[in-house]
């Protein structure tokens, strides 16, 4: 019987999970519990079990979820640092409003994606990802519209997350009024997984290999 030898370094999987253990409880502190139920931050902690399992369809899902949103949010963190204003979706990161160590986590919005395509390097592209990513984003923008409150913050608590997901529009400050709420979650419930995800799908599927099956012997 032979052992397969690790595919993700140790070093990384606890530097990773350092991050979290240190993340978590600063944003539970400044944003509250619901704020883990953004994308991103689902990413985030899937990565983390991802890294352990050395899981290829875990990290396959994170990535086809976030990849093509977080590039963005990439160009747009660069360019509010060099003073363009593209989509405002970054403004927070150079807001005195939230700590200053809080907006150094939040950097993993930048590092996030490079690190998944080097996990997804290493441990293969599962193509049933998309399907998985696809059912899971409509389950939590479900959540989001039903159980979350909508835009704007409370006037006590401007930090809660509102409007998560962006399933009442793509402004905190108000409702998207261009049609009736329900429509709008529908239109969003399809536009995210044939818009965004089933692109880095195609371009995972494309230039990654595929993830194996381990097989013991």
């Amino acid at each position: 019987m032979t052992t397969a030898s690790p595919r993700i370094p140790l070093a990384v999987k606890i530097v990773y999970t350092a991050f979290v253990a240190v993340l978590v409880p600063v944003y539970w502190r400044d944003y509250g519990p619901t704020n883990f139920l953004y994308f991103c931050d689902v990413s985030l902690l899937l990565t983390l079990v991802a890294v352990w399992k050395e899981d290829a369809l875990l990290a396959s899902i994170a990535a086809v979820g976030i990849l093509l949103p977080q590039t963005l949010w990439m160009v747009d963190f660069l360019a509010e640092a060099v003073g363009l204003h593209l989509t405002g979706m970054t403004g927070y990161m150079f807001s005195e409003q939230f700590p200053l160590f809080t907006r150094f986590l939040s950097f993993f919005h930048f590092w996030l994606p490079l690190l998944l395509l080097w996990l997804v390097w290493r441990l293969g592209y599962d193509r049933r990802a998309w399907l998985w990513c696809a059912a899971g984003s409509c389950v939590l923008m479900l959540v989001c519209f039903f159980f979350m409150p909508p835009p704007p913050a409370p006037a006590d608590n401007p930090n809660l997350p509102v409007n998560i997901n962006y399933v009442h529009g793509f402004g905190d400050k108000e409702p998207q009024k261009m049609m009736p709420p329900l429509a709008y979650l529908a239109l969003m419930m399809l536009a995210l997984p044939l818009l965004l995800q089933a692109p880095a799908h195609w371009l995972l599927a494309r230039w990654f290999p595929p993830a194996k099956l381990e097989v013991v012997a």
